[in-house]
């Protein structure tokens, strides 16, 4: 599960978040990428932009659920 304490910096405010658990496997950026980035010189992904429609967090929601590491999280703000 991600923990909100380990949360890269990069991420954007809101309530979807990639911790440090990231291994860079992509699935989140190919899942939903208007809102999942890579951090080329660190090799993880965090959220460049929160979904802002339900459509927009069902995509979140499918690349957390899919997250082979567990490192997308949702503190439900």
């Amino acid at each position: 599960m991600a923990n909100i304490a380990d949360k890269w910096e990069q991420n954007a405010a809101g309530k979807f978040y990639v911790d440090q658990q990231c291994i860079d496997c992509d699935l989140c950026r190919e899942t939903a990428p208007a809102f999942f980035s890579r951090h080329d010189e660190g090799g993880y992904s965090f959220v460049h932009k929160q979904p802002e429609t339900e459509d927009d967090v069902a995509l979140c929601m499918e690349a957390l659920e899919g997250c082979p590491v567990e490192a997308i999280g949702n503190d439900g703000a």
